[in-house]
């Protein structure tokens, strides 16, 4: 992993992510499952909020582990249907999107969604 980005550039990151859900909440209607893709941005938009305020007390380390630990907590909904369970897979996306973010290592990443629980299991 690269060097830990600041609390305050990750607060920057998490903002921006923030309005991208936004926009995309404001756009729902038009796209072929207006329900789902809403649930999707306002799953992203509810992480980074919950990422933002928990950096405001943290270090980025600790973010980071925060972000990890909500990532292991997801159960699989990989292979179903685009509109299917789109609360879980905007969470997903989120903390992905995250971990683009700080930089994660990919190996790590691996690591956490192979503790991830199955659909059923959760």
């Amino acid at each position: 992993m690269k060097e830990l980005l600041s609390t305050e550039q990750i607060l920057q990151g998490l903002k921006h992510y923030r309005r991208i859900a936004r926009q995309d909440m404001l756009r729902a209607p038009e796209t072929p499952h207006p329900d789902a893709f809403l649930k999707h941005a306002e799953s992203r938009r509810e992480i980074y909020t919950t990422l933002g305020d928990y950096a405001g007390g943290h270090a980025a380390d600790e973010v980071l582990n925060h972000a990890l630990e909500l990532y292991q907590k997801l159960p699989f909904v990989t292979g179903t249907a685009e509109h299917e369970f789109p609360d879980i897979k905007g969470q997903e996306n989120a903390l992905e999107n995250f971990f683009l973010l700080v930089g994660l290592d990919p190996k790590t990443r691996r690591e956490a969604r192979s503790k991830r629980p199955k659909l059923n299991e959760a």
